[in-house]
């Protein structure tokens, strides 16, 4: 058995007493871990892991930790939010605002960069600028991501208690962003409802492997025609070109990569495109009062795409591209690539309507160390610590994301044994998520992406 296991299991076997004595009219069935020590206890090379067998999984900087906890072993809502200071679920207006304002005023210095060098003579329709364009697209880009967060946080509640205020800002920013306001509210609540489900979840759904032509299928051509590694570098490249391109606006418009249940949907639409799955009849995305809702985030979509159509018939559309496509495309990236990482590597399970709870999904999310894309915590603070901080987030998103730290160090502090932290850097986890995280299997009561044969490409 490795050592990282070993010494996860006695962490795990120790804090779990501790948990028991504080909960003592709670029965608990033995624990798999229990026995994870005992020598006759088959190991990582045969492809059992603390009595699971892991055969095809493919194991991230995690060492397999979120594989290794049974229902028994997760707290309530209600106990981890007992474990978080008070203090961390007040907004404060003024510092909200401040944040806003930076935001706003460091991408307004990067789009006023972006007109000076078009009014000084860098063309806009030339191949030749592309180089320039590119590089005002990342930065401007990764700067203006600081106020789609922003926005987020207000569609959470978490910006302010004004709510009228709330409301004015995420609509605007959001709006501007080719975001339609509450009817992402509506679905990205929903996310936070049903994470890592296998049915209902919302984004990042994963499909599960067949026999059938499928996803692994596609995947496993490409092996037997190029080997391994060329094979596999292929399919990752294509999967990062859907998700990171294509991926966010596939969602707004059918639903891409949304569970299963709810058929296409249409952010712009107020019903579904296909019918609701019959076992879920009352899950329809946008019910009741979120249709009208649905509706006025409509017209904040229709006033800023009107206006982007009047600025490209007077100046041209490369004009438009180039001052306002680059950074939303790259905006649109960071959104992904946050999101996607944040509840997806190749040891992190879902979870069937049977399984899961919104402990279980909050708890297999996935903070990483987005802080050292570069050396000095830029990014992670221009990005107000959205990938540092959200398993926070997700056990309560109206935690403001300047007191979400508290929030995660209490959480690290009394869940060690549950909380996911992956270190591995950020473009090589990608890297790996995009390679391997195609379709899943099952293993116990937990659905695992399947990379039988391939676990050492990743």
């Amino acid at each position: 058995m490795s050592n990282d296991v070993l010494a996860f299991s006695l962490t795990r076997m120790a804090v779990r007493q501790k948990y028991r004595v504080s909960r003592p009219h709670q029965s608990r069935a033995p624990s798999r871990l229990g026995v994870a020590i005992m020598p006759d206890m088959a190991t990582e090379e045969t492809g059992m892991v603390a009595g699971i067998d892991l055969t095809g999984v493919a194991k991230s900087g995690m060492g397999y930790k979120a594989m290794m906890n049974e229902a028994e072993d997760f707290p309530t809502a209600g106990e981890v939010r007992a474990a978080i200071p008070r203090e961390a679920f007040e907004p404060d207006t003024l510092k909200s605002l401040g944040y806003l304002s930076t935001s706003v005023v460091l991408t307004s210095i990067c789009v006023y960069a972006g007109v000076a060098a078009m009014n000084a003579g860098v063309p806009t329709d030339s191949p030749l600028a592309v180089p320039f364009w590119a590089l005002y697209a990342v930065v401007t880009g990764t700067v203006g991501m600081g106020n789609w967060v922003l926005a987020h946080e207000c569609g959470h509640g978490a910006f302010s208690k004004n709510k009228k205020l709330q409301t004015a800002v995420g609509y605007t920013i959001h709006s501007l962003l080719l975001v339609p306001y509450f009817s992402w509210q509506r679905s990205h609540a929903v996310h936070h409802q049903f994470t890592n489900h296998m049915e209902l979840g919302e984004t990042h759904v994963p499909e599960i492997g067949s026999s059938d032509e499928g996803s692994l299928q596609r995947r496993a051509a490409l092996v037997e025609k190029f080997g391994v590694e060329t094979g596999l570098n292929i399919w990752g490249s294509l999967q990062a070109f859907l998700h990171l391109v294509l991926g966010w606006p596939a969602y707004l418009m059918i639903g891409a990569t949304g569970g299963p249940a709810r058929g296409l949907t249409n952010h712009l639409l107020p019903d579904p495109m296909t019918p609701v799955d019959p076992k879920f009849p009352t899950k329809e995305l946008f019910p009741g009062k979120w249709k009208q809702k649905v509706v006025e985030s409509d017209i904040g979509i229709a006033a800023v795409v009107s206006g982007l159509l009047v600025w490209g018939a007077c100046n041209g559309f490369d004009q438009v591209m180039a001052l306002y496509g680059g950074p939303y495309l790259i905006i649109n990236a960071w959104l992904v690539l946050y999101t996607w990482l944040q509840h997806t590597d190749v040891d992190v399970p879902h979870f069937t309507d049977e399984e899961h709870n919104f402990v279980k999904g909050a708890l297999h999310t996935i903070d990483r160390p987005y802080d050292k894309l570069d050396p000095w915590g830029a990014i992670d603070f221009l990005h107000h610590k959205i990938g540092t901080t959200h398993v926070a987030h997700h056990f309560d998103s109206s935690i403001p994301h300047y007191k979400a730290q508290i929030a995660t160090d209490a959480i690290k502090e009394k869940f060690p044994q549950l909380y996911l932290y992956e270190p591995t850097p950020i473009f090589e986890a990608l890297w790996r998520v995009c390679k391997g995280c195609t379709a899943t299997k099952k293993v116990g009561d937990k659905y695992v992406w399947d990379n039988e044969g391939l676990e050492e490409g990743l």
